[in-house]
């Protein structure tokens, strides 16, 4: 099970579409699919939009507590766990008897000890090893039990350690990414880059670099684990990563905090030599390029806090679009009257970043002509 942050399940479907998985339906959050630990590794290493992935270990019906602990008794926890895990419960109930979640989650977990106790004849648990999150989640009286494989989430991609005002979230800045007219080749632009995320997110995706190859997981530490998957699955991004250059990125930011901590994470990131970093007003942003893609994150309240200053910023960006022929542009906003500012929007979507409801608003330019090469075009890019 893959849960997906709202607005992202297109992206993480096409993705499983290009990792061999096929099309799945995403259904409350959560996208489904069978497999064995080389896929467990393969998810958790190429998914750019995914928030997590999960085994599901069983599925029971809970009307009671004696139901759940006897159902989460019966699955085979000495596969997995040993007397030393640290076994963390997480859970959620809806349109069921069982609501008291934190209630039910005590259960589980003493259903899981009871369980290790008797198969591996035991009676200390001291909790000081591997991590183990446990999922409960009760829906319709029926309850999921699932184990987390990633650990940390997967957006988490190690790269981004320095903190700025209003973060956008790795994989939805992957999700609007892969979602776009961007493909390498192509001119990008985000004018806003903050600490960076969005033009490092790009430069992965057109350089196809798997973005959780480096990072570790907790399913490599569970007892029924080949350790080799993990291995292959890091091979095999290395494989399809490509070589050589690709058409520079343009990152931009009036704050020069901003472009040194954006320059930081690209370098973390191993992108850096693939973007170019400026300290600039978006305003001043120029581009003899043909059908490139302006993809931001623009300000909406938390870092400016006058509605007078951020309409005239909408506005300033929307002259800096239509200066641009052939372009498109893509934004993420939470800002009320952003679209009333930038005009009126062809296609928008709603979106979810640090808890806050945001609508990414597109506005698609024109194809390159068939049989031209994308980015073609030998211009400059500057905010001079």
């Amino acid at each position: 099970m893959i849960p997906v942050a709202a607005g992202c399940e297109a992206s993480v479907k096409r993705q499983l579409v290009a990792l061999g998985y096929g099309d799945r339906p995403a259904d409350a959050g959560r996208i489904s699919l069978t497999g064995d630990f080389s896929d467990v590794a393969r998810l958790n290493v190429f998914l750019r939009a995914g928030e997590r992935v999960l085994v599901e270990l069983g599925s029971f019906p809970a009307h009671t507590f004696d139901e759940l602990f006897e159902g989460v008794f019966s699955l085979p926890w000495e596969e997995f766990l040993s007397p030393h895990s640290a076994i963390l419960m997480d859970g959620k109930s809806y349109k069921s008897r069982l609501g008291a979640i934190k209630a039910a989650g005590g259960v589980a977990k003493k259903a899981i000890i009871r369980r290790l106790s008797e198969k591996l004849g035991v009676r200390t648990f001291d909790e000081k090893g591997e991590r183990a999150v446990v999922g409960v989640s009760i829906l319709n009286d029926v309850a999921s039990v699932t184990l987390d494989t990633s650990g940390d989430g997967l957006h988490k991609r190690g790269y981004r350690v320095r903190t700025y005002d209003a973060p956008l979230r790795e994989t939805v800045a992957a999700a609007i990414v892969e979602g776009s007219y961007f493909r390498a080749g192509k001119p990008f632009a985000d004018l806003f880059c903050g600490s960076g995320t969005l033009p490092v997110e790009a430069a992965m995706y057109a350089l196809n670099i798997a973005p959780n190859a480096a990072r570790e997981f907790d399913f490599t530490k569970w007892k029924c684990v080949d350790k080799t998957v993990l291995l292959r699955a890091r091979a095999e991004a290395a494989d399809v990563r490509r070589s050589g250059e690709i058409a520079p990125l343009f990152a931009g930011d009036i704050s020069p905090r901003a472009v040194e901590i954006a320059k930081f994470h690209a370098e973390r990131a191993g992108v850096a030599r693939h973007i170019v970093f400026a300290h600039a007003d978006m305003r001043a942003f120029t581009s003899e390029e043909k059908y490139g893609v302006l993809i931001s994150n623009p300000p909406y309240g938390e870092r400016i806090g006058v509605d007078g200053d951020l309409f005239s910023l909408y506005r300033d960006f929307a002259g800096v679009f239509r200066r641009l022929p052939d372009w498109s542009c893509y934004f993420l906003s939470a800002y009320p009257e952003a679209e009333r500012a930038f005009g009126r929007c062809p296609k928008k979507r709603r979106f979810y970043n640090a808890h806050i409801p945001c609508t990414l608003y597109a506005y698609p330019g024109a194809k390159p002509p068939r049989g031209a090469a994308e980015g073609e075009g030998g211009g400059a890019v500057s905010a001079e």
